[in-house]
């Protein structure tokens, strides 16, 4: 983190953190997620390498948070909250950053400009950084579809833009609140509706990258809709669709989530997430229509197979009606190919809920947890009390399956910039090596076990392992995109 913020801080110095060089325009004053918006564009010039960097590997140099190998135990990573000039909370003190250009007039919401130079932010405390504030982002223009509607953030670096920096491309990014990646053109997800069968993409808006609920509701205005694809927005092609069945257990085919069952706000946008239900019927052998959700796909490209590293999120809820009373298993991430369970760690997936029955960490739950296949680890075994409970409304859970060995559980509350390190170190025992598949799963594990049950935001699976200062960013990032506001 330090070698982060020093380089940015050179770049400042030189009058040259980004965009070739642009001269300052004039200071603002930033606050809130406009403040973090300003920071991440600037802290992101300093991992691309704008100018004297731009060479460099991207990404080299960012440590973590003060979680240790040997130890298990993680700090806080912060992006730190920016003051117009003064000291921030957490990260020292920050300047404010100029103010750029308007941004090009179309449906394209306009184009971002890094803006021109601000003072690097101080280190923090807990192993979090507060980055200088960079410029605000160009003015996007409207469309017929939108125009009015959508004067939520401007169209920065998403998620998936900051992986790519950080030298951690996306694979896979699903979402059906919010575009993932800047470059992304659309659509989010497909919605099926009952009563003729007919199906409807439903895109984004321009300019916040929201998705356009207002598609949905019209598509589906006195009928009943599911949601029937969630479109990969990596460009991998990495689509969602119902699960086909377990090829040993749960062999019932998957319910697709109803469209409309979890509806809430996004930057001031209405939205709807994804609501998985469970097979509360035991045994796998539902009646008709008492099926779990789920949603998979066994042939992918770019996913990490065998040993590879690899970085998986996803933004849900640790409020106990989305999780509570749940069995196995409420999963986003790396699974089997063929539908079946193959043995420990042939799948990595992030698991989060109170443990159904196989693991647990601190306090009463619920846990972002590792699902390796035939074990739900919380930290070097199923039991380690140092990750510790995250009960809030939104939550980003986080899994950096590495090379090696080594492994890290982060976490904390979408509706704040701060992830903390539940754990970082050994693998647990039998799963040093891992025999990764990659096949991709949302909803049950590996071999369709659907008695699981949450609610399901966004997620993204990268090619890499990611430094603590890239998810210090996607944090900001997700925070910056208004879950619950």
């Amino acid at each position: 983190m330090r070698h982060l913020e020093n380089r940015i801080a050179r770049q400042v110095e030189r009058g040259d953190a980004c965009e070739g060089s642009r001269p300052v325009r004039r200071v603002a004053r930033a606050s809130g997620w406009r403040a973090v918006l300003l920071s991440l564009s600037l802290t992101l010039a300093g991992l691309a390498g704008c100018s004297a960097d731009a060479g460099r590997p991207p990404g080299s140099g960012g440590s973590g948070g003060a979680g240790g190998a040997s130890t298990g135990s993680g700090g806080a990573v912060t992006a730190g909250t920016v003051g117009a000039g003064g000291a921030s909370a957490s990260g020292g003190a920050s300047g404010a950053g100029g103010v750029a250009g308007a941004g090009d007039s179309g449906n394209t919401g306009g184009r971002a400009e890094m803006g021109g130079k601000g003072a690097a932010g101080g280190s923090g405390h807990g192993g979090g950084v507060s980055a200088g504030t960079g410029g605000g982002a160009g003015a996007g223009g409207t469309s017929s579809a939108d125009a009015g509607a959508d004067g939520g953030r401007p169209a920065l670096a998403r998620p998936c833009d900051i992986f790519a920096t950080g030298g951690t491309p996306c694979m896979a990014a699903h979402s059906t609140v919010r575009r993932l990646s800047a470059a992304y053109p659309g659509p989010l997800y497909q919605v099926r509706r009952a009563s003729d069968g007919k199906t409807q993409d439903i895109g984004f808006l321009p300019q916040s990258g929201a998705a356009d609920s207002a598609a949905q509701d019209t598509f589906c205005a006195g009928a009943s809709c599911t949601i029937s694809v969630i479109y990969d927005q990596s460009g991998k092609g990495n689509h969602l669709k119902r699960s086909p069945g377990g090829a040993e257990v749960c062999r019932h085919q998957d319910r697709e989530a109803v469209a409309d069952a979890l509806p809430l706000t996004l930057g001031g946008h209405k939205v709807y997430g994804i609501k998985v239900v469970s097979d509360d019927n035991g045994g796998c052998t539902p009646p008709a229509g008492g099926e779990g959700t789920g949603y998979r796909l066994d042939q992918t490209t770019g996913i990490a197979t065998g040993d590879d590293a690899e970085t998986e999120y996803m933004v849900t809820s640790g409020d106990t009606q989305a999780y509570g009373n749940s069995g196995c298993c409420f999963d986003y991430g790396n699974v089997e190919t063929d539908d079946k369970d193959d043995g420990a760690a042939t799948m990595e997936a992030i698991y989060f809920g109170g443990g159904a029955g196989w693991g647990h960490g601190g306090g009463n739950g619920p846990w972002v947890m590792a699902d390796l296949e035939n074990g739900i680890f919380s930290g070097s075994n199923s039991a380690y009390t140092g990750n510790t409970s995250v009960p809030y409304a939104y939550v980003t859970a986080v899994l950096i399956g590495r090379s090696g060995g080594t492994y890290a559980l982060m976490a904390g509350n979408a509706q704040t910039a701060t992830l903390t390190t539940m754990y970082d170190g050994a693998r647990p025992g039998g799963y040093t090596k891992m025999k990764k598949q990659g096949a991709i799963v949302l909803g049950t594990g590996g071999d369709n076990s659907d008695h699981g049950r949450g609610y399901f935001y966004e997620g993204v699976m990268t090619a890499g392992a990611a430094s603590a200062a890239v998810m210090t960013l996607v944090q900001a990032d997700i925070f910056a995109a208004g879950y619950g506001k």
